[in-house]
């Protein structure tokens, strides 16, 4: 692992390793959940997960001051509009764009594991495509304020609602569909259908095996840690990937089988 160095209670080998999916352990990004005790107290006091979303809709508007963009100087409401919500419709729209390099990159900084795509194969940090990369994940940074703190807490809601809904689960199936194989590394073949892969540090799911076909003719089902997943689409209240069934996932190395085809 390039980067040894993360903001979280783990190292980044061990969230990378397969031993990791294996056995889950709870994650947590360091200091979020005590700066910001205020709202998970707040959250725990309520049963709805929809009533819980717009009071997290609500702090995050007010603590990083989202809702009053039109009261700023041009450049102010600039940053200020563009909030965690453009990054999540910039990855919905292209995972390759700058919004996916932003999302990319706080996965580097607080998990500790750096891409290996990003509109193309990145072999380490000193090559050149890393640095288009990293390009990419400065201007979209410079678009908004304090960006990674945002995601921070937005992968702790995350993490809170995902032990709400599934208090008795550790992992949840979920599926990849693909046609560029080249994408990823291939570290072990187990079986005919089964491999053990190493995907990039953010990866989109889905929880809906016959969606999964439609981004390839090669389909993965995984079971992924809770821990592993940044953001699900039915977590907002009105989420911009809602129905889609679609899931962030922080990557690494992953046991796979490849589903077949049954049309």
């Amino acid at each position: 692992m390039e980067n040894s160095f993360n903001q979280c209670n783990l190292p980044p080998w061990v969230i990378a390793s397969r031993h990791f999916n294996d056995n889950p352990q709870p994650l947590h990004i360091q200091g979020v959940r005590l700066a910001n005790r205020f709202l998970f107290d707040r959250l725990d006091s309520i049963a709805s997960a929809v009533e819980r979303a717009e009071i997290f809709d609500g702090y995050m508007s007010v603590k990083f001051q989202l809702h009053q963009w039109q009261d700023q100087t041009p450049t102010a409401r600039k940053s200020l509009k563009n909030s965690y919500l453009r990054f999540l419709r910039g990855w919905m729209m292209d995972s390759n764009s700058v919004e996916g390099a932003v999302l990319k990159g706080w996965v580097e900084s607080r998990i500790g594991l750096p891409p290996t795509f990003h509109n193309e194969r990145i072999p380490d940090s000193h090559s050149e495509q890393y640095m288009k990369y990293a390009v990419d994940r400065t201007k979209g940074s410079a678009r908004t304020s304090a960006i990674n703190s945002q995601l921070d807490l937005l992968y702790e809601y995350c993490q809170y609602e995902l032990q709400k809904r599934y208090p008795d689960r550790k992992t949840l199936t979920l599926y990849r569909g693909t046609f560029e194989r080249s994408e990823h590394d291939v570290l072990e073949v187990v079986s005919k259908r089964e491999e053990i892969v190493r995907l990039n540090n953010l990866n989109s799911f889905t929880t809906d095996e016959e969606r999964a076909w439609e981004f390839g003719f090669i389909v993965w089902k995984v079971e992924v840690p809770l821990e592993k997943i940044f953001f699900f689409s039915e977590l907002l209240p009105t989420s911009i990937l809602k129905g889609e069934g679609e899931c962030l996932v922080i990557g690494g190395d992953y046991r796979v089988r490849k589903v077949a085809c049954t049309i």
